[in-house]
């Protein structure tokens, strides 16, 4: 995953996956699985979300100063990209 110049680093395909589950397993109903880049600790780091709206509040990566910022948001159970 995110295997290209355009992102800072690749993502294990198991690790994708496994966010999947986790989101789905929640007693939490949520929706959406956001992936953030932590610039601080250089990796991937899982957001999970309820609302569609709830994507926009985070900055996409390369558009924002903020130490985390959004790599790609994804459906959970259709596992769709939605951003």
């Amino acid at each position: 995953m995110f295997d290209s110049p355009e992102y800072p680093k690749s993502l294990p395909e198991s690790l994708f996956e496994s966010w999947f589950e986790l989101g789905r397993s929640s007693r939490i109903p949520y929706a959406y699985l956001l992936i953030l880049w932590d610039e601080l600790d250089g990796k991937y780091v899982p957001v999970f979300v309820e609302k569609r709206l709830d994507i926009d509040s985070y900055e996409r990566y390369g558009e924002s100063p903020a130490t985390q910022t959004l790599v790609a948001a994804y459906d959970l159970y259709s596992e769709g990209r939605v951003k």
